[in-house]
Parts: C-alpha cells; sequence; structure tokens
C-alpha cells in the first residue's frame, strides 16, 4: 500500500508546523524552541546505529520522551527497514547533535511526520550496507543477497551471516543516497504496526530513577527558587544572610529578571525575579525558603483579576472585533434573511499544564564547558536560550535528553534550564534546579482563556447559513498571546456559506504558552459545542448535521488549498461514521438521566470524533460511563499499544480540562496543587474503546488531536441527559460537578 510522501525541507517544515498548530506557532518562527540551525532529516545515518560482534544492536533514539512513546516508536521505524529482531535491540537517548540527527524535539505532533520516511530511510541504509558487505565477503552480487530479521542469506549457495559478523566491515563502505534506498512493502512489514512495549517501561515500574527530577551528580547542590506570587514583580530587599547560616544552605542569590514585562507578555522565557537558595538537600532548601522574608515590588501585575477580564470581555463583546480574521460572503444579510438565527456566549478558563513532574534540570560547568541534563521539549531551543542569557556560545553546551514526566507544551519553554545553568556558574559547583508543585502551578506559561461570541442562522429546512464569531481573547492591540491565536480556517470556516471571525484582546501581565493541542483545545469546545447547539434547535440528529455541513465547500467559498495542514471533509466524515456505528449512536435509546454527545475535530494533520455517555443524578453530578473514540491518523498506526495509550491519555486529560481552571485576584495565582487545579481521579475515568479509520495518507502524530473533541463529546452528553447547555468552563461555573 502506497502513501503520499511528507517532503519536507526546514523552510517546509517551519510554515506546515505554523500551519498544523494554529497558534502554536505563531510559530516556530518567534518561541524559543524553534532551533532555527537543525536541518529537517537526519544527515548521518552512521550515527544512529551501532552493531557489535554479538549481534546486539544500539540504535539512538533522537527526540525527547515525555510518555509519548517516540523513544521506542522512532528506533522501530529504523529496525522495520533494518530487518532485524526487536529482541537485539538496545535503545540509546541521543545527546543533542541537530545537524547529525535532525530536528530533536516534541512537540506539535510532528515526531511521526518528520520521521516516518526519514528514519526507515536510515534503516534501509544499513541493510544496503549489511548487503554489500555479505556480497563483498563472498564475492557474489549484493543483488543475489537478501535479509532476513537480522542475518544476510544467499540463497543460491546457501551461505548466511549475522549482521554482528558484517557490522565492522558494512561501517566502512560508503553509505547510499537516502533518497534512492529501496523501502520494505508495507505488507513485508515485522513491527511496524505491532505493539511493543517501551523501552523504558519496566525501568518505570521498578521504580529506577530515570527522569530527570531523579539525576544526581557528584559533589551537586540542589537549588529552590522563590518567585514573586504576581508575575513581573521585582526584589526589593531580602534577609539573604540569615539564611545563609542555616543548615545545610551553601549560597543565597537574588535573582534579577530578564524577561520584558508588559501588557503583552512574549513567551520567550529567561530568568523570573527571586531569591534562590543553594543546599546540600532539596528538604533542607525548602525548610530554609520557609524562613525568607523579601520586600517585593509588585508592580502593575497586581491589578489584574478573573472577575475584571470577564466583565471586559462582556463589553468588548458588544463592539465589533478588532482584529478581522476571516469573512466570506454576506454574513448580515442572511441574518436578516434567516428562518432562525441564534446566539451564545462561551467561555473557557486559563489553565495550567499540571505536569505530574515539574520543572527541573540539572547543570555543571566544566572548565568552561555546561552540560546540561534536562526533560525540555525542545531543548535546542533551550540551549541557544541558554547561550544568549549567559553570553556563551551554543557549542560549548552540551544537552543531555532525559526522560521527563510529561510536557504537554510546557518544556516547550526552557526557564527552568537557564536557571540550572545560571546557578551553576554562580555557585561554581553542579546545581539541580527542582520546582515544587507550588512553583510549577503558580510560575507556569498558562493556556489563555477566553470568551466567543456566537451567532449563526438557519433556513427554513435546517440548514446552517451564517455563523459569526467573535473572540475576546489577551494580548496587546494586533498582537495575541502565545497559546490564545485563532486561525483563519478554524472549522467550521469554508464549509458556511457567511461566514465571519474576528478576534479582540484584553492586555494581560501574565505568561501564557502552548498548551496540547494549543487553541483547538478551547476551540473545538466551542464550535461542536455551538453545532450541537444548532442542530437540537434544526430539529436534527447532531451527527446527521455535521455529515450535512462537511459534505461540500459552498459556491463562491474559497477553500483552502489541500495539503496535510488542511481539513479533509471525507476524513472527517470518516471517523464521525466509525463512532457513531461503534457506540451504537442512531440504535441507542433515550433513558432517564443519561445521554449521548458526539464531537469532532482536526487538528496537527490528525482526525477525531468521539461519543461519550455520561449518567447525571439529581444533584447534577456527572460520571462519565463510557467513551469511543475514534482516529484518522493516516495509513499506518505505528506502535498501536502507545497510540491507544496516548487517546487514553486525551480522555483523561480532557476530563480534567472540565474541571480546572486558574484564576488570578490581585495578580495572584489562587490555585496552588491539585487539589484545587484537580486531574482525573481513576474512579472518574470510563472504559474507553478506541478504533482507528486507516486511510491512504502518509502517517501523522496523534497527541495533540486526540485531546480537543473530548470535552464537547461530554459536555453534548450533559445536554442530551439533562437538556441544560454547558458554555461556561469549568463545569462547576454551570453547576455540575465531575464524580
Amino acid at each position: 500500500m502506497s502513501t503520499p510522501a511528507l517532503q519536507l525541507d526546514r523552510r517546509s517544515f517551519l510554515k506546515l508546523t505554523a500551519l498544523a498548530g494554529g497558534s502554536f506557532a505563531l510559530g516556530l518562527y518567534r518561541l524559543p524552541w524553534a532551533s532555527a540551525q537543525s536541518p529537517a532529516a537526519p544527515v548521518n545515518p552512521l550515527a544512529f546505529v551501532r552493531i557489535s560482534p554479538d549481534g546486539v544492536i544500539t540504535i539512538a533514539a533522537k527526540n525527547p520522551e515525555m510518555g509519548q512513546g517516540v523513544r521506542t516508536m522512532l528506533p522501530m521505524l529504523i529496525a522495520e527497514e533494518l530487518d532485524c529482531d526487536w529482541k537485539t535491540v538496545c535503545v540509546e537517548q541521543a545527546l543533542l547533535d541537530e545537524r547529525t540527527y535532525g530536528p530533536q524535539f516534541a512537540g506539535g505532533s510532528m515526531s511521526t511526520p518528520l520521521n516516518w520516511e526519514p528514519l526507515r530511510r536510515v534503516g534501509a541504509a544499513w541493510r544496503q550496507m549489511l548487503l554489500a558487505a555479505a556480497a563483498q565477503s563472498w564475492n557474489v552480487p549484493a543483488s543475489a543477497c537478501v535479509t532476513d530479521c537480522g542475518k544476510v542469506l544467499h540463497k543460491p549457495s546457501g551461505r548466511s551471516a549475522l549482521y554482528g559478523e558484517l557490522a565492522a566491515v558494512a561501517a566502512t563502505l560508503p553509505v547510499p543516497a537516502l533518497d534512492s534506498v529501496p523501502l520494505k512493502d508495507p505488507a513485508a512489514y515485522r513491527l511496524i504496526g505491532k505493539s511493543q512495549t517501551g523501552v523504558d517501561t519496566r525501568d518505570i515500574l521498578a521504580g529506577k530513577p530515570v527522569f530527570s527530577a531523579d539525576f544526581t551528580l557528584p559533589n551537586m547542590l540542589v537549588a529552590v527558587i522563590e518567585k514573586s506570587p504576581v508575575f513581573g514583580a521585582t526584589v526589593k530587599s531580602a534577609n539573604t544572610a540569615q539564611i545563609e547560616k542555616l543548615p545545610g544552605i551553601r549560597k543565597v542569590l537574588v535573582l534579577e529578571s530578564t524577561i520584558k514585562h508588559g501588557p503583552f507578555v512574549d513567551s520567550d522565557p529567561g530568568l523570573e525575579s527571586g531569591v534562590a537558595i543553594l543546599a546540600d538537600t532539596w528538604a533542607q532548601a525548602q525548610s530554609a525558603r520557609k524562613s525568607l522574608k523579601i520586600d517585593w515590588d509588585l508592580g502593575p501585575g497586581v491589578s489584574q483579576n478573573t472577575d475584571d477580564f470577564a466583565r471586559r470581555a462582556l463589553e468588548l463583546l458588544k463592539a465589533p472585533p478588532a482584529i478581522a480574521v476571516r469573512t466570506d460572503g454576506d454574513v448580515d444579510s442572511a441574518f436578516k434573511s434567516a428562518a432562525k438565527v441564534l446566539e451564545a456566549t462561551y467561555a473557557y478558563p486559563f489553565l495550567a499544564h499540571a505536569t505530574l513532574e515539574p520543572q527541573g534540570t540539572t547543570a555543571a560547568f566544566t572548565n568552561g564547558k555546561l552540560d546540561l541534563w534536562t526533560g525540555s521539549q525542545a531543548p535546542g531551543g533551550g540551549r541557544r536560550l541558554v547561550a544568549q542569557a549567559l553570553n556563551i556560545a551554543e557549542s560549548s553546551i552540551t544537552v543531555h535528553m532525559v526522560r521527563t514526566g510529561g510536557g504537554f507544551g510546557r518544556r516547550l519553554m526552557n526557564d527552568y534550564m537557564v536557571e540550572a545553568a545560571f546557578l551553576a556558574r554562580a555557585a561554581d559547583r553542579p546545581v539541580k534546579v527542582l520546582w515544587s508543585r507550588e512553583d510549577d502551578m503558580t510560575h507556569d506559561a498558562y493556556r489563555p482563556g477566553g470568551t466567543m461570541g456566537l451567532k449563526a442562522a438557519l433556513d427554513a429546512q435546517g440548514r446552517l447559513t451564517a455563523w459569526s464569531q467573535h473572540l475576546i481573547t489577551y494580548g496587546d492591540g494586533k498582537r495575541i498571546v502565545s497559546g490564545g491565536d485563532i486561525g483563519p480556517n478554524q472549522f467550521p470556516a469554508a464549509f458556511v456559506p457567511n461566514f465571519r471571525l474576528g478576534a479582540s484582546t484584553i492586555p494581560l501581565w501574565l505568561r501564557t504558552g502552548p498548551l496540547r493541542a494549543p487553541g483547538d483545545n478551547a476551540y473545538s469546545f466551542v464550535a461542536q459545542s455551538f453545532l450541537d447547539e444548532l442542530a437540537e434547535a434544526a430539529g436534527r440528529d447532531p451527527l446527521d448535521f455535521q455529515l450535512d455541513l462537511l459534505r461540500a465547500v459552498p459556491p463562491g467559498v474559497e477553500a483552502p488549498k489541500p495539503g496535510p495542514s488542511t481539513l479533509n471533509p471525507e476524513r472527517l466524515q470518516g471517523v464521525l461514521q466509525l463512532v457513531a456505528e461503534k457506540s451504537g449512536w442512531r440504535v441507542r435509546k433515550p433513558e432517564k438521566g443519561r445521554g449521548l454527545g458526539i464531537a469532532a475535530h482536526f487538528c496537527h494533520m490528525g482526525y477525531f470524533a468521539y461519543v461519550a455517555e455520561v449518567a447525571v443524578d439529581a444533584q447534577n453530578r456527572v460520571k462519565l460511563t463510557h467513551v469511543w473514540g475514534a482516529g484518522d491518523i493516516g495509513s499506518h498506526i505505528i506502535n498501536p499499544a502507545a497510540a491507544e495509550n496516548m487517546v487514553y491519555g486525551g480522555v483523561v486529560e480532557g476530563l480534567s480540562h472540565l474541571g480546572q481552571e486558574i484564576t488570578l485576584v490581585h495578580g495572584r495565582v489562587e490555585q496552588t496543587n491539585y487539589h484545587n487545579h484537580p486531574i482525573a481521579r481513576m474512579r472518574q475515568v470510563p472504559p474507553i474503546d478506541v478504533f482507528w479509520n486507516k486511510t491512504a495518507f502518509a502517517p501523522t502524530g496523534l497527541g495533540e488531536p486526540a485531546l480537543p473533541p473530548v470535552l464537547p463529546a461530554i459536555t453534548n452528553a450533559i445536554f442530551a441527559a439533562t437538556g441544560k447547555r454547558i458554555r461556561t468552563l469549568p463545569l462547576k461555573r454551570s453547576g455540575f460537578t465531575l464524580v
């Protein structure tokens, strides 16, 4: 089965990721995790594979691992085309070296599309070199030799050799051109499409120290940093001399901010103002922290309040948008001639990333060279940021990628790397910076909240004829903060004959950034919920209403150019139809207090649809009883077990988002830990069934697209069960409680 290849040079990669990520990308052009120096494809296949005489095959895992499974999945691509036995493979984390390995980051669900073909070609090149080595040894044509699961065979003579016997010679042979090496027929795949246990799973289950927070060095100090409760504040004075006298404390430093503060805060991170305590142990540093007395200049950020944001948003909705994003047709005329017009206002909150492992990095200066051990999602951008902050050459910095306990976009910002490097140089000893949970929750780069004013028109046949959408988000005039932007092709754009989308901004003294499926994680809730409202107003099944909407681009509307980052309506229809079939959407009978909801979304080149079933009691307590999901991420699911786990994680995270919010009072974040920014508990997670609609397209990622439609599927199910519409998140603001 052939699939359209995804050919990417660096320029195309930047453009594609910007398109695929919506606000995510404002891109690769200005966020610090974009590594402008890296080529888009690996240039040295020899760096990826090492074969020892005993037949052990060591494969380098090039990208950061944060639980998404790339440390297993990417080496599988090489091993498949190398035609080796997975049991003989040892996976080794590569150092950061983008000129050798190509882009090394985890974000935007780009690991699969960027590496699907290049890494298979690395394995295929090695296979060709092993064939050539055997042919040279046996004095036969290489074309007469074949490989078979770790050995080379010459069937006419019956000779064979294990890879370990040929590797030394093979490594000295010319490397074939990657664009010309033959690839396997997918029908012959032994690894791709077969579930493999994660290479770190056994160590994690055994409690071994595999995470960034576990890393230690001899003579290492551990640092904590007390930052201001208000973003943008500065230290006027602190009792540093008193703290330095406490047990185990080696150094106390006042840090000056390197972040440009203002009503529009760029997500480019650095040092926040604060006081760093360096101690022999983290417990000693945390204990000393309790005795800190800091006099803060809180600055203008102290004026920011969530309630004020909400009032300002409603005021802005009364005026035309300040930013015109897209207009098709004549929206106002369509409203005048409509059979029915609906209006609604939706709101969603700021969210913290709430990674299970808080931020941290270990740094060591040795003979003018800096080593960093970090769980960054964007180590290349982090290295550049550190080089700029410390005024040292990037070439003097070595970055070791350590497994991290969750990223979700938070670790695309590398403030913790800068902190560790700065303190290690100041202390002249290795330093591990380790944030507390409270540090992490109150000093995040938050998913920005927003308010959406919506108005839509239906004709006499119940068809959608007009849609007007006004996003109130945060920024400075025409600039929108990271993670808050909305693109002109956000569905249902291009499928409504009369369409208008605009935005207005509120000044914000707070750092924001991309959270898993940035932008889409909120906009899907809004659009899919409002479409459900429109279907109900039209007296139609929500599934049929949306399938009809996707059937064709209306006459006179300019459709986006076809491509992997453009919505393909047939693929979105496909996942809707599949999930409806698997969930029994059309045959289930209504029950009192129980309801089904359906929603679908396209982003980051992936298509997902969910049906959620809920039970709601008389006290508005919501129990999610079942979720069915359908995904289309192309022709192959590389590691099915890991892919299913990613979907499960998307459901759990979506369920969590329904109960979370970050609120500000006098500039201070009120939520400090999981007790008031909760993640879903095991008892709240229902049975989840996952199905795949495999299509003739190159495989893409699924971390981002698996999340967004979870939220509206659940809220639409609550409406089906109660007749009460959820337009404001978290659920408690609409009078519901998750149980």
